[in-house]
């Protein structure tokens, strides 16, 4: 159902992609029928975070099919999950950003239910999967990961691990972004919750990934994981408030405004 035109949206779509020339085009395709629906304007971005596949060629077909709509960023080498996401953030140029991952495990189009949440009293519209759509071991992974994380950060959402979620552009004046692997996930939540942002939640679908393969299951990307989370927690956990008037003004993205540049 299309929204009513009090509650259409501007709306900056991202996506970091790596390796997924198998599942890119059809995930933009949907974004693009999807934000025609819901949104006022919009724009879909897609960070190609370093691929070695087809993935760079497809990004340029559909650039080219969508001009002015679609638009692409490549990193030259791998940054990692958190690298990705943050020039993602750092793109955004409308008042609402929604991203999810280019691998093809959630359906944009459901993009439209967290649309319907989103307005005065909402900040961030986060989703949470209905059931994973994984091998046991994934499953059971992805459990304790969650379970962890949100007792150890003291986070109040039901699932940190799905990244399919529409937030307000603006809140990202309001602190600065830094990890480069899959934990920015937790940074970002904890730094929107602790910065007084209202949440909403949304059941949405998680879907086997049919092509390619997962980085995060790897036992060095578990251990890095890992590792990632203590100095994480470390940080925003253990360390004291920056003293009153030593805050530093960053731009729409977390990033310095004075540079623009994304941090290291």
């Amino acid at each position: 159902m299309e929204a009513k035109a009090a509650e259409r949206l501007r709306i900056s779509a991202f996506f970091p992609a790596y390796n997924d020339a198998g599942t890119i085009a059809s995930i933009v395709i949907a974004a693009v029928r999807s934000l025609e629906r819901v949104a006022a304007e919009y724009e879909v971005i897609v960070v190609d975070d370093g691929s070695r596949d087809a993935t760079p060629e497809m990004l340029e077909e559909l650039c080219w099919l969508y001009p002015g709509k679609v638009r692409a960023l490549r990193h030259p080498a791998n940054r990692g999950y958190g690298g990705a996401l943050r020039s993602g953030l750092a793109a955004a140029r409308l008042d609402w950003i929604f991203y999810t991952d280019g691998d093809g495990q959630y359906d944009v189009r459901e993009l439209e239910l967290l649309v319907r949440q989103a307005g005065e009293c909402v900040d961030v519209v986060n989703g949470y999967k209905i059931s994973r759509s994984d091998p046991l071991y994934r499953k059971l992974i992805g459990w304790l990961y969650n379970r962890i994380v949100k007792i150890a950060f003291r986070l109040s959402i039901r699932d940190i691990d799905c990244d399919f979620r529409l937030m307000r552009r603006s809140l990202f004046g309001r602190f600065e972004l830094r990890s480069s692997s899959g934990t920015i996930c937790v940074e970002m939540i904890k730094k929107l919750q602790d910065a007084g942002c209202r949440f909403a939640e949304v059941p949405v679908h998680h879907f086997h990934r049919s092509v390619g393969r997962s980085q995060f299951f790897r036992p060095r990307w578990l251990f890095k994981t890992f590792v990632d989370l203590l100095v994480l927690w470390r940080e925003l956990m253990l360390a004291r408030p920056a003293p009153a008037g030593k805050e530093k003004a960053l731009g729409p993205a977390g990033l310095p405004a004075s540079t623009g540049k994304q941090p290291n």
